[in-house]
């Protein structure tokens, strides 16, 4: 909840980045299973999904240098896509799908293999941060390390040299970002938005359209006066984590006392990031209306990340914009030959958009994984 609508990320590529796959993974790790926000492994006896029936030894696609990508290559690599994103199983035959997977394979084999030294070198510590993060998130899963990589059809080494090749095609992007270039980037958000990088912790008591404990729906009138009645408790030296809770319809935020810590506010719906960088501090606010209803705020702290503190994530939206470069630009003129089913061939499922879902929380941008940003 509060979530401000995300641009979807551009087409081209079902996945993204197989880099975001491994991150994604490694941020639940240390979560107790029933917390676990990654999708669950594939059931036992489950094979990792072919392109087309034919001989693993078949050349699906050639490219520039002598570069090629086998039936048994490409299987696999779809195969640990999926076991990290299961919701994709049900598109792993639309051929639109099978050309995405096929150009983030190539892309990543071709930048990895670009790589100087310096990145390879660079990369190799993080994949051993990333493994071992891996490791003992499967490990923790029912039949534990050896018999989640069973299930998946995948071994050690494959699911290493997956990492290795997706971290290695990434850092050496990074490297490319210079200094100044970084610099204007950082300028230019805050020109754009001076609150780009602006933090806040934030309690709120949301009374919300729909009654979260009845289902039913609220006039504006009567959420109006709710808040009103909220406020008019916490005026009165009311406790905010015990009003959030009896209160609150936000159920991302009320058995947390209302409260956000550190949270960015760029990604909030404008009228309660507005509220988070102009109110005074550590006063209860008016009932701030946004689309969800009247939220009733307390903005207990406000920082500005410096140039140094955002620097490896603007280093990394630098790398991904290479990365689209290329596939749009670049990859096309590699590509000698494609065996792979065209999406004309054959009516294609619709893949879902790449939007990032919705959560019952002021959006906060997802936590890095040390080495990933």
């Amino acid at each position: 909840m509060l979530q401000n609508k995300k641009k979807p990320l551009r087409q081209g590529m079902m996945a993204l980045m197989a880099l975001v796959l491994v991150a994604g993974l490694s941020v639940g790790c240390g979560k107790k299973k029933d917390e676990e926000a990654a999708p669950a492994p594939a059931p036992a006896g489950t094979e990792a999904p072919a392109a087309s029936t034919g001989n693993p030894s078949d050349v699906l696609v050639t490219y520039k240098d002598g570069g090629k990508v086998t039936r048994e290559e490409f299987d696999k690599f779809v195969g640990i896509n999926l076991f990290f994103n299961k919701q994709y199983e049900q598109f792993k035959s639309d051929p639109a799908f099978q050309q995405d997977m096929m150009k983030q394979l190539v892309t990543f084999k071709v930048l990895a293999s670009r790589a100087d030294e310096k990145a390879k070198t660079d990369a190799a510590a993080q994949t051993k941060t990333q493994m071992e993060q891996i490791k003992a998130f499967l490990g923790a899963q029912e039949g534990g390390l050896e018999g989640q990589l069973k299930t998946a059809n995948v071994t050690e080494k494959e699911l290493e040299d997956f990492v290795t090749r997706s971290i290695t095609a990434i850092v050496s992007e990074e490297n490319k970002v210079s200094e100044a270039d970084l610099k204007t980037a950082y300028d230019g958000n805050l020109k754009t938005d001076a609150a780009a990088y602006t933090t806040a912790t934030v309690s709120h008591i949301l009374v919300g359209l729909k009654d979260t404990a009845t289902q039913k729906d609220r006039t504006d009138e009567e959420a109006l006066k709710r808040a009103q009645e909220v406020k008019g408790k916490l005026d009165a030296g009311g406790d905010f984590a015990a009003l959030a809770k009896e209160y609150s319809d936000d159920p991302g935020s009320k058995d947390a006392g209302g409260k956000y810590e550190n949270a960015e506010v760029s990604q909030w719906v404008p009228e309660f990031k507005q509220a988070a960088v102009d109110l005074p501090l550590n006063k209860i606010s008016d009932p701030v209306k946004t689309d969800y209803g009247y939220h009733v705020m307390k903005v207990e702290s406000r920082a500005t990340k410096t140039f140094e503190d955002v620097k490896p994530q603007l280093k990394s939206q630098a790398a991904e914009a290479k990365v689209y470069e290329f596939v749009e630009k670049e990859l096309p003129t590699l590509i000698e030959t494609n065996n792979l089913p065209k999406p004309e061939e054959q009516p294609a499922t619709q893949a879902p958009a790449t939007e990032a879902p919705k959560t019952d929380a002021p959006a906060t941008e997802a936590p890095k994984t040390e080495g990933t940003k």
